[in-house]
């Protein structure tokens, strides 16, 4: 055994051999980190002696603020809610009372007064006739006051009527200028209105025409029923009556809601009764549901304040004359009798008048936002009026009725009035 496996000092580092060449190829060169890249900082060049600024967590973009609609008048340029429909419709007697409340009290004071003079004159006319009249005419008489009465009633709900649309137009036209941030007196009102109340007064005739021929046939129908005679003819005529009546509220309802935006589109888009007809047809396609929904919660509102407050007042206005005479000694002297009432009913007349009138105003405001917020939701017409509203606020008076559409833009309307 030889001693070739004898122990040998470590080679030192320096002299460790080369390793030998890969197959692969060289190894990739280590990588070199350099300063973080995106959102971080680019540090700036640093002098002699100055150290590089620390690197930090990457720094985030601040977010793009939300910018609310614009709000230059009566509502904020957006569809609408519920609750802002109903505090703009309340919101247009405070903002601008004097052309609004006082046109509606105006009109619906006239109209009450009319209808009361004719009516306490037919009635009077009546029994003065009836209370003359003979055994063999007694008939007769009755049967004309009747028909003159069924007629006075006719003639004055057609007024009310007409001054329901007149009322309704106008009102649109407060609404969609109060909606850009205009506030025009009356006289500006009426100004704006020309030419097209003609249009209303049509479309308030149609509607009573219509009425009226619909309770004539089934007036017609009816006494046809009871005629036939028997216990038969007069409970199926009773049948029919309530059947008719639930039927025409159920069709009254209907046609109001889809025929709700006809004034605002004469007054607005001034289109023919025809196309303004056809014109709320299309508009409520779609969104008679909430047009109905919103008219009614309307009304009900309404017509309970208006019940809480009248109320209380005719039942005190009632014990009126027991408190003033309670031995009756008024009831011997007949013009004294006549006072005490006449004060009694003029009180009541006029606060229920002034409850009405702000009753049209605010179902009239209700109507004409609606119409603005259904065109708003199918059509973009915030889009317009915000541009309207802009040019204005940028002295530029030469921009269009927002409300028009495109085509009447192009080829305006004969009896079109100035926006100005």
């Amino acid at each position: 055994m030889t001693d070739s496996t004898s122990w040998q000092p470590p080679t030192p580092p320096e002299q460790t051999p080369a390793a030998a060449p890969s197959p692969f190829g060289p190894p990739p060169p280590a990588p070199v980190y350099g300063p973080p890249t995106g959102n971080y900082p680019t540090p700036a060049a640093a002098g002699p002696g100055v150290a590089p600024p620390a690197y930090g967590p990457p720094v985030p973009q601040a977010p793009q603020g939300w910018t609310p609609p614009p709000k230059p008048g009566l509502i904020p340029l957006r569809p609408l809610t519920v609750g802002a429909i109903l505090g703009a419709s309340f919101q247009v007697l405070r903002r601008n009372p004097k052309p609004t409340f006082g046109l509606a009290l105006l009109i619906t004071g006239g109209i009450s007064l009319l209808s009361l003079a004719v009516g306490g004159f037919v009635v009077f006319f009546a029994f003065a006739r009836t209370s003359s009249a003979t055994d063999g005419d007694a008939d007769t008489i009755a049967a004309g006051s009747v028909a003159l009465t069924i007629l006075t009633v006719i003639i004055t709900a057609a007024l009310a009527v007409i001054g329901s649309a007149i009322l309704q137009g106008i009102i649109s036209l407060e609404v969609a200028r109060g909606t850009v941030g205009e506030r025009l007196t009356l006289r500006g009102l009426w100004r704006s209105a020309k030419g097209r109340l003609g249009a209303l007064i049509g479309w308030a005739s149609l509607l009573t025409g219509t009425v009226i021929l619909a309770v004539v046939i089934l007036s017609l129908i009816v006494g046809a029923v009871f005629a036939a005679g028997g216990a038969a003819g007069i409970g199926v005529g009773v049948l029919l009556v309530v059947f008719a009546s639930l039927g025409g509220a159920v069709l009254t309802a209907w046609l109001v809601t889809k025929l709700a935006f006809v004034p605002s589109a004469l007054m607005l888009e001034r289109l023919p009764l025809r196309a303004a007809v056809a014109r709320s047809w299309s508009l409520t396609r779609g969104f008679f549901w909430r047009t109905f929904g919103i008219l009614l919660l309307v009304w009900v509102i309404l017509y309970a304040v208006s019940n809480i407050v009248t109320l209380p007042i005719s039942a005190i206005l009632g014990f009126a004359l027991p408190l003033i005479d309670p031995n009756g000694s008024s009831l011997e002297d007949a013009s004294g009798f006549v006072v005490v009432i006449a004060i009694v009913y003029g009180l009541t007349f006029i606060v229920t008048l002034v409850f009405g009138a702000i009753s049209a105003v605010v179902q009239s405001a209700t109507a004409a936002l609606l119409y603005i917020d259904t065109r708003m939701r199918k059509e973009g017409l915030d889009l317009e009026l915000t541009r309207f509203v802009e040019a204005r606020q940028a002295g530029d008076t030469s921009v269009d009725n927002p409300y028009l559409l495109n085509a009447q833009r192009a080829a305006p309307a004969a009896d079109s009035a100035p926006w100005s």
